[in-house]
């Protein structure tokens, strides 16, 4: 049986190498602030030439908090809010147990009460980003 295992990051060292691409992602992340839009976790991998897995969306969210601990340095929004999932249109776990981390948040990651945390942390985002 000899066969190697292989997760579906092995299908090709271009397609993980897009995922960990800081300035491309970011970059896509940009796009969709300038345009007043979240974006699926989907969507950002489709952008990077892939299909959504898990372990890809696990490695994207590396890159976005990259992407956010870079942001918080220069003094800019975060743009992790932006990414969501398609079947609330809400960031994932990584997302709120980052999130809490850094505000002390105790309240729910779903429903309206999230969903009106969200919008509010993304409206931010797409203000900052309109102009620039």
């Amino acid at each position: 049986m000899g066969g190697r295992f292989t997760s579906d990051l092995d299908e090709g060292s271009g397609i993980a190498a897009a995922i960990a691409d800081v300035a491309r992602v970011r970059a896509i992340l940009l796009d969709a602030a300038r345009a007043g839009e979240a974006v699926s976790y989907s969507d950002v991998l489709n952008q990077l030439g892939t299909r959504f897995t898990r372990p890809k969306m696990r490695a994207l969210c590396k890159t976005l908090g990259a992407i956010d601990r870079a942001g918080a340095t220069a003094g800019e929004p975060e743009l992790a809010v932006l990414v969501v999932r398609e079947s609330d249109r809400l960031p994932g776990q990584g997302w709120w147990t980052e999130y809490a981390h850094m505000t002390g948040y105790e309240g729910p990651w779903l429903g309206a009460e999230a969903a009106k945390i969200v919008k509010k942390l993304q409206q931010r985002v797409f203000r900052y980003w309109r102009n620039r």
